[in-house]
């Protein structure tokens, strides 16, 4: 795939966010699911009838204080005292919050769902996603599009059933009310109103979502210079850079900020729009209901009443403006996480691939042909036999394509042309997952997490036993090393392992590798960055492991690699000899020339 093709895609609409939710709230899921949101939507029905009726139980008290001035709309009700409708106005006023809530209880567990496996899919995705496109994202920018992402799921989940719709059904049948128990005029002057106060919350808000976006990449920009700077840090201080990262961060922030200041300035403007259309037409229809009450058109009640509608409209109006605003924020944090799930995995298994089956474990480079991108070829037409249980060195000076065949080898790439096979079965046939699984690495440095001793070496076999630990441990020669620490195979170390020394991270990985167990494995420049003295104690475990294996070496130092069946010197993509140690002395070659280098270098060393 070329670099190109790798690039993310355009970040979601907001439509095709909305697309992708929904099914989280319906149809991607169990039978509890469904239930639950129809409940959560028949308790709001419930909750906004109850908040319509609220203001109208307050008309009838008030107009039942004063019966000689009560209109002719109350019907039956009047029948009832005034103390007894202030009754019914607690009770009606107290089942909308007691509805309200009991839906957010019951739609709290849908929410959740969705937020967990979402993140779940995303998570598992990104691990899916090749080798290529991790070496070319920053980590910083990639855990705050997910982390933003997120947090704005359960929201927008909420949010697209319990605001826009609910909202929607209080302004008709507040509009109903308007129309029947006052008149038309009243109804016309919120309409205008209600039309007015959305189209300015739409326009501003889009302005703002825009700002949104300039927020969103400095802080991704910022975030993902912090991450790389703090995990660089013996770097910065080797170089006191200390004050040259502290500029480059404050360039991002110095974005994010001016972006944060506008945001909030577009706030208050929107804020303020927002109040002044409100008022004017809250004042409007209040004029209209107190020119109504001097003509005995309307009871004091009834003018109460209307004032205490438009607050009601003003409420959720307000709140629409808000949650727009978050919407198409969320919409924004989400469809960049659903842009990098739209990321296309280069390397995928074909539809019903088998499990690859080792037998002897029989390594076959067939012609192969490799290129990372399409003007830049590595490797040239590569033909290898690694026999089972043989131990075959590869060589060669940097950028010979040497780390490329341990690459292939697991499948983080695909091979150009050609074929590679491991007893006879083409790795792009089998499983990823079977394949990697009969395949172990040590390289040359062991990336640890940042958790104990234990639990990096127990990460070689999932379930592995402390007796199978301590048993690995003892294989690869760090056993009495870790028995010394003061909390043992609990000691914790650090993030990336930097608590403790290249040879002993190495050990720890070489156990790891050992708990694993498997037929196929390839050694990494396994002991280029260590001493001398901590590399020949490594050597030694790394021979007993081998022992029964299929071993790739891929090697600088030549002393490393004598005792192997095969020795393959590759230069510029090309296998230019091949042979063991003694032989490809004999020759006189490109072999024995970097020996013969070496060797010198040691000397003067």
């Amino acid at each position: 795939m070329s670099r190109t093709q790798q690039n993310p895609p355009d970040e979601a609409s907001g439509w095709d966010t909305i697309k992708r939710v929904i099914p989280y709230l319906w149809s991607d899921g169990p039978r509890w699911v469904r239930i639950r949101v129809v409940l959560a939507m028949a308790l709001l029905v419930l909750a906004k009838l109850a908040t319509v009726a609220t203001p109208y139980f307050f008309i009838l008290a008030i107009d039942r204080l004063a019966p000689e001035k009560a209109g002719d709309h109350a019907g039956w009700l009047m029948g009832i005292s005034a103390v007894g409708l202030v009754i019914g106005y607690g009770i009606v006023r107290l089942s909308t919050v007691g509805f309200t809530q009991l839906r957010d209880a019951v739609f709290a567990r849908v929410g959740r769902r969705a937020m967990r496996r979402l993140a779940l899919e995303t998570f598992a995705h990104i691990h899916a996603l090749s080798l290529r496109y991790h070496l070319e994202r920053k980590t910083g920018g990639l855990s705050r599009i997910v982390e933003r992402g997120v947090k704005g799921i359960e929201f927008l989940l909420r949010f697209l059933l319990f605001s826009i719709g609910p909202l929607v059904l209080e302004l008709l049948l507040v509009g109903i009310i308007l129309a029947t128990v006052f008149s038309l005029s009243y109804l016309g002057v919120v309409v205008v109103t209600i039309a007015l106060y959305i189209l300015f919350t739409f326009k501003v808000t889009e302005y703002r979502v825009q700002i949104r976006r300039k927020m969103n990449t400095a802080d991704t920009e910022a975030n993902q210079k912090a991450i790389d700077s703090l995990l660089n840090f013996e770097t910065v201080k080797y170089f006191s850079a200390e004050k040259r990262e502290t500029a480059r961060y404050d360039v991002s922030m110095r974005a994010y900020e001016k972006a944060a200041l506008q945001t909030s300035y577009s706030l208050a403007f929107l804020n303020f729009g927002q109040s002044f259309i409100i008022t004017v037409g809250l004042i409007v229809v209040m004029v209209m209901a107190a020119i109504g009450v001097q003509n005995g058109q309307l009871t004091v009640g009834e003018f109460v009443g209307v004032n205490t509608y438009m607050v009601q409209l003003v409420m959720p109006l307000n709140f629409l403006g808000s949650v727009y605003r978050e919407i198409r924020q969320s919409l924004v944090d989400m469809g960049e996480m659903f842009a990098l799930l739209g990321q296309p995995a280069e390397i995928s298994d074909a539809p019903d691939a088998p499990d690859l089956q080792v037998k002897g474990g029989e390594i076959v480079f067939d012609n192969v042909v490799f290129s990372y991108e399409e003007n830049r070829r590595i490797l040239h037409g590569i033909s290898l036999k690694v026999g089972a249980g043989q131990t075959v060195a590869v060589v060669g000076p940097s950028g010979s394509g040497k780390s490329t065949i341990g690459r292939l080898l697991f499948r983080f790439y695909d091979v150009t042309g050609g074929a590679l096979c491991i007893d006879g079965q083409d790795v792009r046939a089998v499983t990823q997952e079977s394949l990697r699984r009969q395949i172990g690495v040590v390289p040359q440095d062991a990336v640890l997490f940042n958790d104990t001793v234990g639990y990096n070496i127990g990460y070689g076999q999932a379930g592995a036993t402390q007796v199978q630990i301590v048993e690995a441990a003892k294989a690869a020669q760090i056993h009495d090393f870790i028995s010394k620490l003061p909390d043992g195979y609990d000691t914790m170390v650090g993030e990336r392992g930097l608590k403790l020394s290249g040879g002993e991270k190495q050990r720890v990985g070489i156990a790891r590798t050992l708990l694993k167990n498997p037929p196929i494995l390839l050694l990494d420049e396994a002991t280029s960055a260590l001493d001398s003295e901590t590399e020949a104690g490594i050597l030694e475990s790394l021979k007993a492991m081998g022992v029964g294996r299929t071993v790739i070496t891929i090697a600088h130092r030549l002393s490393t690699v004598v005792h192997a069946d095969l020795i393959v010197v590759l230069e510029a993509g090309r296998i230019v000899e091949q042979g063991a140690h003694e032989e490809l002395l004999a020759k006189g070659g490109r072999y024995a020339s970097m020996w013969q280098r070496q060797q010198a270098d040691q000397m003067v060393a």
